[in-house]
């Protein structure tokens, strides 16, 4: 009778309920949206890498000189357009015997028998900083670098950066139209899941009502929980993400490459936030609706 009696009065306790739906659908959501999080990190680091890849093909004149050539090299690695990325060389040089022998290694069909000399001029690949990426840009600096004394011609794959940043832009609106989606249905999730957690606690808070006791005081217990709860949810889900990411890893080849461990870190810390403060507002809103009903309301 004893036991029966001490269980009864920790179920009426202020501020309990069924906390362990509450934290499993918290879980549930937040993970699905930190696995979205996840993917638009990796798609971001994606695009990135292959705009480090732009590149310019620029020929030089035959029989230049190596301090002709260093000249030109000097020229186009200090330009503000090019690439600046630390510990890489921006710019690189490729011989007309490298490039004969790539030609060669790639088709199988060695072209300087039948010409009898090796036609190809040594050239330098130029990467591109991303904020000189339009086709028009691109136009200018090739334009640019043709004055150069000693350079023969300047190409690039015309229109391929329009269109890679037309797609990338395209990506982009429905990426982020999906996460604000996928945020108003995690939300509404939380909310409701909450709603129906507090639905048992409502006779208990007009007691509390009725005995004097001020909205802030009967607040105070479930909103501490309300950010507990949420909190512990988000730290689940980030862990379960980490999980899927270190099954992954090992799995797909490639894939580490494009995670960024910060971000991937800040993120975790931003579901943990997120789950915190859906759980800290919805019991609010929730515990506002119930401290207004009326008796009738209640039943």
């Amino acid at each position: 009778m004893a036991k029966e009696i001490k269980k009864h009065k920790r179920k009426k306790k202020l501020g309990s309920y069924h906390y362990i739906s509450v934290i499993f659908s918290a879980t549930l959501a937040l993970f699905v949206i930190g696995l979205f999080g996840t993917v638009i990190l990796q798609a971001n680091r994606l695009t990135s890498i292959i705009k480090q890849n732009i590149e310019l093909q620029v020929y030089l004149d035959k029989d230049l000189s190596a301090s002709q050539r260093n000249r030109i090299q000097s020229e186009l690695s200090t330009s503000p357009y090019t690439l600046q990325v630390e510990g890489e060389s921006p710019v690189t040089f490729i011989s007309k015997d490298e490039a004969a022998k790539q030609f060669i290694e790639e088709t199988g069909e060695d072209f300087t028998e039948f010409l009898g000399e090796n036609p190809l001029r040594d050239a330098y690949t130029l990467k591109i900083d991303e904020s000189y990426q339009s086709n028009s840009q691109l136009d200018s600096i090739a334009n640019s670098i043709q004055n150069i004394s000693g350079v023969y011609e300047v190409t690039y794959v015309k229109n391929l950066v329009d269109s890679i940043n037309s797609n990338l832009t395209k990506i982009s609106l429905i990426l982020v139209g999906i996460a604000v989606l996928l945020v108003i249905i995690v939300t509404l999730l939380i909310n409701n899941s909450i709603k129906l957690a507090l639905f048992s606690q409502r006779f208990l808070i007009r007691s509390m009502q009725l005995v004097g006791a001020k909205s802030t005081f009967i607040k105070k217990p479930f909103l501490s929980r309300s950010l507990l709860h949420g909190a512990i949810a988000g730290l689940i889900a980030s862990a379960l993400l980490f999980g899927l990411k270190f099954y992954a890893n090992q799995r797909i080849e490639g894939l580490e490459e494009l995670q960024q461990e910060e971000l991937i870190l800040a993120l975790y810390g931003i579901l943990v936030l997120l789950g915190a403060l859906i759980s800290y507002f919805s019991t609010v809103k929730a515990m506002n609706k119930y401290l207004k009903m009326s008796l009738d309301e209640l039943y």
